[in-house]
């Protein structure tokens, strides 16, 4: 099968407004696809879509070779889908979680499935510690070993990492990569840049609308910035006359300097001109990031678009 998810036109509306907003995915197996937006943009109803647990409103499509809404009930049992918060039972231990869940499956060699999983998420020498003693990162280990216990070809992950210190979230991706190695296919939503640029592509949806996708160097290219880097004392009360000024997109400060970009460089090095021309201040050319593309990009969304998604 070339392409574990191939879907178009997905629509998700509630009380007549549309989440999810004639959104298309297509995303070949074995790829890791960073999936993000701002919060409320619509990307948990779309993995939900995805997964067989919401039917859509509109559009068609497969997740592995099956209908999306026909043979909603058997993409349930071949994808692996793992919620934004905890949602394993605290009271259990490890093992009884995943014993759990592997009942409900009705795995057939349930004890060997727990044990491998135990042992793919290093998580055997924990395994009779109870779920809700277990740190941010370790909880997110079940999580992702429970998501596995079936064997599934395509994950969903919605914001695995969140709230997980940066140790546990390195580990977390070594893993992901890892099951990509072996041909299993990953759509994950994250707020993390660093996380994104691990991806092998990206789909960055806003309003519930695909803005733009790509790989990371395409979507930079894409979105053809510039972008300045200021540094001196005082930036605090630049940063209000700064985004006043014509060809400005953005203004954003990372530490000791603000970021300054535009999709215009002519028009944004003529605005930046005086600032230049002040002793107290270091004004460079930065490279583009990931960073300056989203924040430009929620920056040309229409202000007055519909709020609400999740």
């Amino acid at each position: 099968m070339s392409l574990a998810i191939d879907v178009s036109g997905l629509t998700k509306r509630y009380d007549g407004q549309a989440v999810v907003d004639n959104l298309s995915i297509q995303l070949a197996a074995g790829r890791i696809c960073g999936f993000l937006g701002p919060n409320g943009s619509g990307k948990t109803t779309t993995l939900r879509m995805l997964c067989g647990l919401l039917t859509p409103d509109h559009g068609s499509g497969s997740c592995l070779g099956l209908d999306l809404i026909t043979q909603a009930a058997q993409i349930k049992r071949q994808v692996g889908y793992m919620t934004q918060r905890f949602g394993l039972y605290d009271d259990l231990t490890i093992r009884e979680n995943l014993d759990f869940v592997a009942r409900l499956f009705e795995l057939p060699q349930r004890q060997r499935a727990v044990d491998q999983a135990l042992a793919q998420l290093s998580l055997t020498a924990r395994q009779h510690q109870l779920a809700g003693t277990l740190s941010g990162g370790w909880k997110q280990r079940l999580a992702l070993a429970t998501c596995l216990l079936h064997t599934p070809q395509l994950l969903l992950l919605d914001e695995p990492t969140a709230g997980v210190d940066p140790k546990a979230r390195r580990d977390f991706w070594d893993e992901i990569h890892r099951l990509a190695a072996q041909g299993i296919t990953v759509l994950v939503s994250t707020h993390y840049m660093d996380e994104a640029a691990r991806c092998h592509e990206l789909i960055y949806i806003a309003h519930g609308k695909l803005l733009t996708r790509g790989s990371q160097a395409q979507i930079i290219a894409q979105a053809a910035l510039a972008v300045w880097s200021i540094a001196g004392a005082d930036l605090a009360a630049l940063v209000a006359p700064i985004k006043a000024l014509p060809g400005v997109r953005s203004v954003s400060a990372f530490g000791n300097t603000l970021h300054v970009s535009g999709d215009n460089p002519a028009l944004l090095a003529a605005s930046l001109a005086p600032y230049r021309a002040r002793p107290e201040l270091q004004l460079s050319p930065a490279p583009v990031d990931l960073e300056d593309v989203f924040i430009n990009l929620i920056e040309q969304a229409q202000a007055g678009a519909p709020q609400g998604g999740v």
